[in-house]
């Protein structure tokens, strides 16, 4: 008996959520987005490929791989 209550409340968030649309502000969204001066995307871009250039000399898995296919 009590699953129909329990499965209305559901579908009441469930409403509420579908159709709650807030305000946004894209302003705010750009300085977060942007960082204290601007370039904090070129930034992790940057960090990415040093990252990745420095993990192609360390095969993490290389121990696990058969010794005939390297």
């Amino acid at each position: 008996m009590g699953r129909g209550r329990q499965k209305a409340k559901q579908q009441k968030v469930a409403r509420q959520l579908k159709y709650f649309s807030p305000s946004t502000d894209y302003t705010a969204l750009q300085r977060e987005l942007a960082g204290s001066n601007g370039t904090a995307v070129d930034d992790t871009l940057e960090e990415l490929d040093e990252d990745e250039s420095a993990g192609e000399d360390d095969d993490e898995y290389a121990d696990w791989a058969p010794n005939g296919s390297q």
